[in-house]
């Protein structure tokens, strides 16, 4: 059996859909339609289940773990820049100095690193961002363009369908009106017919009573 379905409406010309009763028999046939369907506890079930976590980083779950359990935020740790002396009881120890300055050497090349990475953003990073800029700016004339094209499209199918519906709605004038007329015109000739039939019933009783 076909599931095709004939939309027999013409919404360009049709008329009559602010008369009273209307909405309420439209409402009425959507929800005589509504009845037919099997009800669903859920309608998506038949969907995949939804991965909430597919891009949750181990950094990002903590954070959501913290914010869940209403947990302060831990402040900005400072312990990674200090330099500590050796304890109290390793003050004379070579080998707690050693560690004191492989860790003064270690946080001195962090900082030159740093360093770096900030003299080459200052000579680089603003012709990196005006290349990425340049990118956003031809993704969003793309996209613009894409979105005039879809609506000129969405424009012309709409100016194409009430072309066509303007000339349905004509020939439907024209062929309402040629039927009124010809209905109109068998109602004369039906009642022609009927007074000449009773002429004719007439004319045959004065005949038999003349006789």
């Amino acid at each position: 059996m076909s599931q095709d379905v004939i939309v027999d409406a013409l919404p360009y010309i049709d008329t009559g859909y602010d008369e009273p009763g209307v909405r309420e028999a439209a409402l009425a046939m959507v929800e005589d339609e509504k009845k037919r369907y099997r009800p669903t506890k859920n309608y998506l079930e038949l969907l995949p289940a939804l991965n909430l976590t597919a891009f949750e980083t181990e950094v990002m779950r903590c954070e959501y773990e913290r914010v869940a359990a209403r947990q302060p935020m831990d402040t900005l740790s400072m312990k990674r820049y200090e330099l500590p002396p050796p304890p109290p009881g390793k003050m004379t120890d070579v080998a707690a100095w050693g560690e004191c300055v492989d860790n003064s050497m270690a946080q001195l090349e962090h900082q030159a690193t740093r360093i770096t990475n900030l003299e080459l953003m200052n000579e680089y990073g603003s012709e990196s961002w005006k290349s990425h800029n340049t990118i956003l700016q031809n993704m969003l004339t793309r996209s613009q363009a894409t979105l005039q094209d879809l609506k000129k499209e969405i424009q012309e199918l709409n100016w194409s369908r009430k072309s066509m519906q303007t000339k349905a709605g004509e020939e439907l004038r024209h062929l309402e009106s040629s039927w009124v007329s010809l209905v109109s015109r068998n109602y004369q000739i039906e009642q022609a017919c009927v007074l000449l039939e009773v002429e004719i019933s007439k004319l045959e009783r004065e005949k038999e009573t003349s006789h």
